[in-house]
């Protein structure tokens, strides 16, 4: 029997990996501070907040080394690129650290790449003119992440997105905003996320300084065990709670110690996304 594979990992270095995530339209201005405190307590990477709530999250994480991330253009990425470009450096201006922007997916598709390039390159000049941190070497945070929404696009498409975002020289490129559902043949709308061979295709084709951000369905220890063995550096997650508890319960503390990697295939409660 082949021994299995490890990764080693600490309940610190997992947190440091997580961008807990509080963008469901329907959240209260009591569930984000609750999930904000969430984020301290865990001391995670960033809190991911819709832009109204920057200024809560600067009252809530103050002190913290916790960063705030604001989305904008989110979830569909229709606004104009004048008006993306606005959002994102009134979001830095007032207290985030990081942004992630939706790419306009209907420019994508119809293959005007000249639009595309234009509007990425826009924003990331902007966020890092009004004061986001730059992508660096080592990788630091701060900057600009660039959603690419993979579940409505095809390979084609993500390759040239990967090389247009290394160009541009953007800080992450990001798999999903979590809520690009898509209409299946049973009528139903449900959505894939961050799977297995669209995060091997981004590392693939992105320049090694350009970080990846797997977000939308990694809901689990193992799920976030294995996109960290493919090289993402910063997950999207709203179950950070079970993610990190569930890591103590399997006997990871606050050292580095040596884990099963689990195959895709060996992963029961992830369906349909690997």
């Amino acid at each position: 029997m082949a021994t299995p594979k490890t990764i080693s990992v600490s309940v610190p270095q997992l947190a440091k990996l997580i961008d807990h995530s509080l963008l469901q339209p329907n959240l209260t201005d009591a569930e984000i501070h609750t999930g904000l405190e969430i984020a301290k307590k865990y001391s995670v990477a960033a809190a991911c907040v819709k832009p109204y709530s920057i200024q809560a999250a600067k009252q809530v994480l103050a002190g913290s080394p916790v960063l705030i991330c604001a989305v904008i253009g989110f979830p569909h990425g229709n606004s104009v690129t004048e008006i993306k470009v606005a959002e994102a450096v009134h979001a830095v201006k007032s207290g985030a650290h990081e942004i992630d922007m939706v790419v306009n997916v209907g420019k994508v598709l119809s293959g005007d790449w000249d639009y595309v390039s234009a509007e990425i390159r826009a924003i990331n000049d902007a966020v890092l003119a009004a004061g986001a941190a730059p992508r660096g070497s080592p990788p630091r945070p701060g900057g600009l992440k660039v959603i690419f929404e993979n579940d409505y696009l095809e390979d084609v498409h993500i390759i040239r997105l990967c090389k247009i975002c290394t160009e541009v020289g953007v800080a992450f490129v990001k798999t999903s905003t979590g809520y690009g559902f898509v209409k299946q043949p049973s009528g139903d709308y449900n959505y894939k996320g961050a799977t297995v061979p669209r995060v091997k295709l981004m590392r693939e084709h992105c320049g090694p300084e350009v970080q990846i951000k797997a977000a939308g369905g990694v809901r689990t220890l193992d799920d976030f065990l294995y996109m960290m063995h493919l090289g993402v550096t910063r997950i999207g997650a709203t179950a950070t709670v079970a993610i990190l508890e569930g890591a103590r319960a399997r006997g990871i503390g606050d050292e580095p110690v040596e884990v099963e990697l689990k195959t895709p295939s060996d992963n029961q409660v992830k369906s349909g996304g690997y």
